[in-house]
């Protein structure tokens, strides 16, 4: 993409997420610039992301990550997890836009880990740590259950399964955030009670349209109202095969 188009392109995603009420620091863009540079760099090695355009990766992976930060019941600082964080959405994006926050992504293919590692550090993010590992094993290790703020997820699993990956990380007081599609009443409502069993309560749901037709999303925002029972999250594997109900 041209230095023109992908100026233009930076000046609308910046316009729309200040529309949100998410503002963010010239330094802040010249990072993401880099990001999406060794994203498109080391896809070509490893299948990070199905979407590399310019357009697809300043719309769906940092406007879709950052619009987060826009709504009142998500803090602004504190301790953050992203799991399955995959090229680091919404987690790495979050980390360099708050550098204030402390960030663990958590990914269980090595490949990714290695990428996460390598873009951090060159852009200097300190308060990152990357690790390689399942959500079902570090949900129940000490210094990581009930010891984050905020916990995150894009991952493509049912919201009954994303509940019992992320409630286990988040201390009482702080929530869960999964990014799902346009229609996830019924599949919230199903939901519901798994949500409940693991210590949490359903507080927000925001929808928001992305542009040119590349679709709706829901932000699901759950609070932590108290602590996960200690058979949660179950072993690896599980919560996908047994959904809570």
């Amino acid at each position: 993409m041209a230095d023109g188009s992908r100026g233009e392109l930076v000046r609308q995603v910046q316009e729309a997420l200040e529309a949100q009420g998410v503002m963010l620091e010239t330094e802040v863009w010249r990072g993401l610039e880099v990001y999406d540079r060794r994203l498109v760099e080391r896809n070509r090695e490893v299948n990070l992301t199905a979407v590399t355009d310019a357009e697809g990766v300043y719309w769906k992976h940092f406007y879709d990550s950052l619009v987060v930060l826009g709504f009142p019941e998500v803090p602004q600082a504190g301790s953050l997890v992203d799991v399955g964080t995959g090229a680091g959405f919404p987690g790495l994006v979050l980390a360099l836009a708050r550098p204030d926050f402390s960030v663990s992504l958590l990914d269980a293919l090595r490949k990714r880990v290695w990428f996460l590692e390598e873009v951090s550090g060159e852009l200097g993010l300190t308060r990152v740590r990357v690790v390689h590992g399942r959500a079902e094993e570090y949900g129940r290790r000490p210094g990581w259950r009930e010891s984050f703020d905020i916990a995150t997820a894009r991952a493509v699993a049912e919201m009954s399964v994303l509940a019992e990956l992320l409630l286990p990380f988040v201390r009482v007081g702080g929530v869960a955030v999964a990014w799902k599609g346009p229609d996830v009443k019924e599949e919230l409502e199903g939901a519901r009670g798994a949500i409940r069993r693991l210590g949490g309560e359903v507080e927000a749901v925001h929808m928001y349209e992305l542009p040119h037709g590349m679709g709706g999303r829901s932000l699901v925002i759950v609070r932590k109202i108290s602590a996960t029972p200690k058979e949660y999250p179950r072993r690896p594997g599980v919560p996908e095969k047994r959904p809570l109900t």
